[in-house]
């Protein structure tokens, strides 16, 4: 899989409630509407510039907070192809994984707002289109690629009649 995209720049320690406002509970079985306010709390614009295939990279603890499963939906929802972080908190990954949204661990420090990425998902390969750089990352399992593949958990489950690696 190689995905292809502009970087979105966030800092350290983006919580659920940054991610999907608290605010907006009440949209919570309304996700399409819920996504509209994706990320408002840390860039009031960032509905209005993300694009499909576009990417977010951040710094450490991406998706502390709540475990609200809500936080990677609506992020995916707005088109975007992967979230790229030096970590993230383990709920939020795997919730990520599960959803069918790509998340990596990688160093982020060389990749800046509106950066054009192209990424390499089964070599753990970065390229920076715009500064020209190449950087890496540790390749996810086979079984996380699979289910990536295979659009989420459930629809691998429905897929492959059970949990196949």
């Amino acid at each position: 899989m190689v995905l292809k995209g502009r970087v979105h720049r966030f800092g350290d320690n983006i919580s659920t409630d940054l991610i999907a406002p608290g605010r907006y509970f009440h949209l919570r079985n309304n996700l399409p509407e819920l996504a509209k306010h994706t990320l408002e709390d840390a860039d009031s614009r960032f509905i209005k510039k993300v694009r499909p295939g576009d990417f977010i990279v951040a710094g450490k603890n991406f998706g502390a907070g709540s475990s609200r499963e809500h936080a990677p939906r609506i992020i995916k929802l707005c088109g975007v192809s992967a979230v790229l972080a030096k970590s993230f908190a383990r709920i939020f990954f795997r919730n990520a994984i599960n959803i069918g949204l790509t998340v990596l661990e990688c160093e982020t420090e060389k990749i800046a707002q509106g950066d054009e990425l192209e990424i390499e998902l089964s070599k753990g390969a970065i390229r920076n289109k715009k500064k020209g750089l190449q950087l890496k990352f540790r390749p996810l399992p086979q079984v996380m690629l699979k289910i990536l593949r295979d659009g989420g958990l459930v629809k691998h489950i429905r897929k492959h009649g059970g949990f196949k690696v």
